[in-house]
């Protein structure tokens, strides 16, 4: 899962960068005004953790920028402002919760799970597809009710794949989805070829009952007929 936390107070934002990738994250950052309305634009998330007051603007601009470009992610506001005005216009303009600073970690990546099982699992603590249940938090997937071993990255191309089924996934989006926005440097996408190519072994051989299939030049979807 990709989490972008906007943020503009150094040690708060190490502290959840931190905290939420010991929980197996990818974690973006932005810690501007400016720079959260360009990574909000141009990429795609999982989760956004925003903070209101920042250099060079407001946060709930950035709501109603997302709103406006029709973007689905779970937004949790994270703030040191707790009036209820703000509360409640970040609530109308789409935000899926506020936690107000300061806050414990631990409470933290319970409002970020809650949110990513209500927006991309529809409440569910699993996902389940034919005969594969994944467990996002757990990482783990069976087949037939027995473990299939997956790497990491496997795993995640696997989730993001699940959680887009039967949508065309553009080699770039996946690649900047698993790997993080800095994919942009990369000068090809040999590295996804190997781990999708792994993946795709690995579900033939476990009878699993979902399909990785290839769109030539473009990327590639999920099927689970």
């Amino acid at each position: 899962m990709k989490i972008l936390v906007i943020e503009d107070e150094p040690e708060m934002l190490e502290n959840m960068v931190t905290s939420l990738q010991k929980e197996k994250y990818l974690v973006e950052t932005a810690t501007t005004f400016d720079d959260a309305l360009d990574k909000v634009s141009i990429y795609e998330y999982d989760c956004i953790l925003l903070d209101i007051s920042l250099p060079g603007g407001n946060g709930l601009e950035i709501l109603d920028q997302l709103k406006k470009l029709h973007k689905t992610e779970g937004v949790i506001i994270v703030s040191a402002k707790n009036s209820l005005d703000d509360k409640v216009a970040g609530l109308n303009l789409g935000a899926d919760d506020y936690l107000a600073k300061p806050f414990h970690m631990a409470e933290l990546h319970a409002r970020v799970k809650s949110v990513l099982r209500r927006k991309k699992f529809e409440g569910s603590n699993e996902v389940v597809l034919n005969n594969v249940t994944i467990d996002p938090e757990s990482h783990t997937v069976k087949v037939n009710g027995k473990d299939l071993p997956l790497n990491r990255k496997e795993f995640d191309v696997l989730l993001y794949l699940v959680t887009n089924k039967s949508r065309l996934v553009s080699k770039t989006a996946l690649a900047e989805h698993v790997w993080g926005d800095q994919i942009d440097e990369a000068d090809n996408f040999e590295f996804i070829y190997s781990q999708i190519k792994n993946l795709r072994k690995k579900l033939k051989d476990s009878q699993a009952d979902i399909e990785i299939q290839a769109i030539y030049g473009i990327g590639y979807k999920l099927i689970a007929e």
